[in-house]
């Protein structure tokens, strides 16, 4: 119904970006404002950061039929778009939440539980470089709360990098 851009901080030096809109996030045009913005938001709480220190988006600014994962086509039209506001945002770091948004930023197909943890590199379109980091995703992190320590672990990496 609504399309999602993003939310936050425009001059953050953190981005936060996710897959696609839930059923939540399309009825209310905000990213991340149903059970896994909650668990979101609360993680970011414990570390000290906000939605007003943060920018978060999705690789998809709308929901796919049945919240079902974004095929490889809509991807492709959506990463054009999703490139721009990185551009434009300028973030320091940018934290993929997710298998399906990691893939398509970083173009690969190695699977969250690879990815996550690292730091990765992705290249703006003027050439510079910006430090990525990969970690679960808060809707996959409530069906599996066994791996919230991880999801810990990376988002104290995450403060870590940004402290330096």
């Amino acid at each position: 119904n609504k399309t999602v851009f993003g939310g936050g901080n425009p001059e953050a030096k953190i981005m936060f970006v996710g897959e696609a809109p839930g059923a939540d996030e399309d009825r209310i045009g905000q990213p991340f404002v149903g059970r896994s913005g909650h668990l979101l938001d609360k993680m970011l709480q414990a570390v000290g950061l906000d939605r007003t220190k943060v920018y978060i988006t999705n690789v998809l600014p709308w929901r796919p039929p049945g919240n079902r994962t974004p095929t490889d086509g809509e991807i492709a039209v959506c990463l054009p778009f999703l490139k721009r506001q990185i551009d434009l945002i300028n973030p320091e770091v940018i934290m993929v939440l997710g298998g399906s948004a990691a893939n398509a930023l970083l173009e690969n197909m190695e699977p969250i539980s690879r990815l996550r943890g690292k730091w990765l590199e992705y290249k703006k379109s003027d050439g510079g470089i910006v430090n990525v980091l990969a970690s679960f995703h808060p809707a996959y992190l409530l069906r599996n709360s066994a791996q919230k320590a991880k999801a810990w672990s990376d988002f104290m990496r995450l403060c870590q990098k940004i402290m330096q």
